[in-house]
C-alpha cells in the first residue's frame, strides 16, 4: 500500500445543506492537528457575524469575507463580481504564501459558475502555483465539471429534506 502524502483539492458541491459546514469540520480537524488554516468567503457579506465566524475569531482562525451578500439579493451584480475577483487575488496570495496548510475557498464555485473568473484560468493557475502540500477546499453549488475532474476529492450534498421546505426560517446555530 502506497504511503504518499500531498495536498488535496477538495470540492464540496451540490444543492443540499452542509458544504461550508463540512469544510469547517476539516478546518477544525486540521487546526487540532496543528495545521495552519485560513477561510476566504466569496459571497457572504463582509459585515456578517455568523456563528462560525465568531467561533473562528475565538480560536484565532484567519477569516476573510470578500462578498456583499447573496448573489440573488445583489443590488449591483458588477460590484459583486468585482469583489469576487478581488477575493481571488487575495486567495492567490494566501495560497502561494507558504503560511498555510489548509485553505477554504467558501462559495468559490459561484465565481466560476457565473463566469466572473474562468474555470480554466483557476485550474491552470492552481496547477502552476499551488504548493504541493497545501490542502485546498472549494465549496459551493454548481461546481463546474472541469473543477470536479481536476479535484482529488469531491462530495455532492443532496437535499433530501430541509425545514425550509416546510416554511421554517433559518435556525440560529444551524444555518447561521
Amino acid at each position: 500500500m502506497a504511503k504518499k502524502s500531498q495536498g488535496l483539492i477538495i470540492v464540496n458541491t451540490g444543492l443540499g445543506k452542509g458544504k461550508t459546514t463540512a469544510a469547517l469540520g476539516l478546518m477544525m480537524r486540521a487546526r487540532g492537528q496543528g495545521l495552519r488554516t485560513c477561510m476566504i468567503q466569496f459571497v457572504k457579506a463582509e459585515t456578517g457575524r455568523w456563528g462560525e465566524f465568531k467561533s473562528a475569531e475565538e480560536l484565532g482562525i484567519e477569516w476573510h469575507k470578500m462578498g456583499d451578500g447573496f448573489t440573488w439579493k445583489s443590488k449591483d451584480i458588477e460590484e459583486t463580481a468585482a469583489k469576487a475577483r478581488h477575493g481571488w487575488e487575495i486567495a492567490k496570495g494566501k495560497i502561494t504564501s507558504g503560511d498555510y496548510d489548509l485553505i477554504v475557498l467558501d462559495e468559490f464555485t459561484y465565481t466560476m459558475h457565473f463566469e466572473w473568473i474562468p474555470t480554466a484560468e483557476v485550474i491552470e493557475w492552481l496547477k502552476e502555483h499551488k504548493p504541493k502540500q497545501l490542502h485546498l477546499v472549494i465549496t459551493g453549488r454548481f461546481a463546474p465539471e472541469e473543477l470536479i475532474d481536476y479535484a482529488d476529492l469531491v462530495t455532492e450534498m443532496t437535499n433530501i429534506k430541509h425545514p425550509h421546505d416546510e416554511g421554517y426560517k433559518g435556525q440560529k446555530g444551524i444555518e447561521f
